[in-house]
């Protein structure tokens, strides 16, 4: 899990947390301990997938479990944020990277810096219609108009969908709309 990724919890359908993971953890831990009746539904917000915790133990032992491994040390410059991964290339794809000034790496790293340019936030809109689509899927699919305004989400009709979910739940309508940020 990224650190900068946030987490959004909803205990019906009024939103308990929203943050970082730590935090959220703190708030469903203090719930866990305190109640018998633990319904509550976490979201990855940058993905909207539903993520489960074991809250057992102490508030220490579920940050443990929970949050990423410290980084490791090992191949690549850490210190410069590079980290050493393996990649499968075909003889021709290595052939051709060795032709390129500056090596390899720099080649792969211009490359993937140039792709990123091209997409002119193509993927970051598909990555929150994705996510926003998966929430409402979980958290709205029995709503009033929730057929409609997921084919309002798709088709980036920003107005037509803040129409169709406006009868929602206060807390579930705004995440939507979070969610979707200026992507539509």
């Amino acid at each position: 899990m990224s650190e900068n990724r946030t987490y959004t919890a909803f205990d019906g359908q009024s939103r308990l947390a929203s943050g970082a993971l730590a935090e959220v953890l703190r708030v469903l831990k203090h719930r866990f301990d305190a109640s018998e009746n633990f319904a509550i539904l976490v979201f990855e917000d940058q993905t909207g997938q539903q993520v489960d915790f074991d809250l057992r133990g102490t508030l220490e032992d579920v940050l443990v479990r929970a949050l990423p491994a410290p980084a490791r040390t090992g191949p690549g410059r850490p210190r410069l944020g590079v980290v050493g991964r393996e990649v499968s290339l075909l003889p021709r794809h290595w052939d051709w990277l060795e032709d390129q000034p500056n090596g390899a790496s720099a080649a792969l790293r211009r490359l993937v810096d140039q792709a990123r340019t091209q997409d002119q936030g193509g993927s970051r809109v598909r990555s929150a219609l994705t996510a926003a689509g998966r929430f409402m899927s979980a958290m709205a699919g029995n709503l009033a108009g929730y057929e409609e305004a997921t084919r309002a989400l798709y088709a980036k009709d920003r107005s037509r969908l803040e129409a169709l979910i406006a009868d929602w739940p206060e807390d579930v309508r705004l995440h939507v709309l979070r969610m979707v940020g200026d992507c539509i």
